[in-house]
């Protein structure tokens, strides 16, 4: 007999957005909930059980990226990490210079930052991308000037995954004194990265991304690079992020690093097999549509495309109804109806750029989930063609 009661299964396919905290991520939290709940900065025995906790916390996280432990900041999102890559750098080394350069598909982290850096003064050249979205490095090694202090590239796309030519930008940067960053916010955890081995300076990551708590992110800075803070206080992190630490959310993204570390290649595998599964099931069922982004170069586990003739956030909504959960594009950028400015700067025509939704698969999702997307979409998206005025004049 059904249970009318019964809530209904929720298949979460907007990881992109957020993760699941790990069950053994929790596990290790609760305890600096309830007894462990001393200050860091305490000297006493309560405060150096957190701090302990904490420079455990900086250690995995560093090995996650081929890092050291003294080179991780933390701080309180993947957005504070960006600001503080960004607005620290530069006000550290504006007597070297004033010219930075990015690129047109940031998050909203980083276009909002260049864009407040410059009303001070600040040059900010914004790199195009191709119909990929893959960054022009002939635009880059055009556009570096005398006073360039600062480049920042994002390692992976939030809306389409396409995975950006971090190790060549890298190399070409390597000899030369400017600053190298990259948003890794949705590469961290996803596929290898090895800071050394990238010559990456200064590199961002958010917990919340890969199965940790939200609330808390962390910066990798290279060991004598120069940057102010942008939050002053009591002194801690090094005296770049001041703030009693949120001990609880350290402890969460250190586990979640250390679980991601030692499940990379499993959960490569994973994530990689869904997706196919995904793509090629929607392609098989549902005619005029396109796959966003790189066709082979992306993040494990996105999957972005445009439906023609129909709205995004209609689409959404709908499969919603059906217990699905999906995006139109980034979460920073979902309350807004205007097209999405990453299809936008790869070009895309308009009437694809409406229709776009991101299914963005996690550790936690199956082929089961997989299967009942496949076979609920088809019918969503010849409902809502059935009512477009575009689609019945073609």
């Amino acid at each position: 007999m059904t249970d009318k009661n019964a809530t209904p299964k929720i298949i979460y396919l907007d990881n992109s957005a957020t993760t699941q905290v790990h069950p053994l991520v929790k596990d290790a939290i609760i305890p600096y909930l309830e007894n462990l709940y001393g200050n860091p900065s305490s000297l006493h025995t309560k405060g150096q059980e957190a701090k302990r906790a904490i420079e455990t916390a900086r250690k995995q996280v560093a090995t996650l990226i081929g890092a050291t432990p003294n080179e991780i900041t933390f701080t309180g999102s993947g957005t504070e990490s960006n600001n503080l890559a960004l607005k620290g750098i530069v006000s550290k080394n504006k007597n070297r210079g004033n010219h930075i350069i990015t690129t047109k598909i940031e998050h909203k982290s980083i276009l909002n930052s260049a864009k407040w850096l410059e009303t001070e003064g600040f040059k900010v050249t914004y790199l195009n991308v191709d119909k990929n979205g893959t960054v022009d490095i002939e635009q880059l090694k055009k556009e570096i000037r005398p006073e360039t202090i600062l480049v920042s590239v994002m390692f992976a796309n939030n809306e389409v995954g396409t995975i950006q030519p971090i190790k060549e930008i890298g190399e070409f940067l390597k000899d030369k004194d400017i600053y190298f960053h990259t948003d890794a916010v949705q590469a961290v955890g996803k596929i290898p990265i090895n800071t050394e081995e990238l010559n990456i300076d200064i590199l961002t990551i958010s917990s919340h991304k890969i199965h940790g708590p939200k609330g808390v992110g962390a910066l990798y800075i290279r060991n004598g690079t120069k940057i102010n803070p942008i939050i002053h206080g009591g002194g801690q992190e090094k005296e770049l992020r001041s703030g009693t630490e949120n001990v609880p959310g350290i402890v969460g993204l250190g586990k979640a690093a250390e679980i991601a570390k030692d499940t990379l290649e499993s959960n490569i595998k994973h994530l990689n097999m869904l997706s196919k599964k995904l793509e090629k099931g929607i392609f098989k069922s549902i005619p005029e549509l396109i796959l966003n982004g790189h066709p082979e170069n992306r993040i494990p586990g996105n999957v972005n495309i445009s439906f023609k003739y129909v709205e995004g956030e209609s689409v959404m909504l709908m499969l919603d109804c059906e217990g699905i959960c999906v995006s139109t594009g980034s979460a920073c950028t979902s309350k807004s109806l205007k097209p999405s400015y990453v299809l936008n700067a790869m070009g895309k025509e308009i009437v694809f750029m409406h229709g776009s939704i991101r299914f963005s698969i996690g550790t936690f999702n199956t082929e089961e989930e997989i299967d009942t997307v496949i076979k609920t979409l088809p019918t969503i998206i010849k409902n809502l063609r059935a009512l477009s005025p575009i689609y019945n004049k073609n």
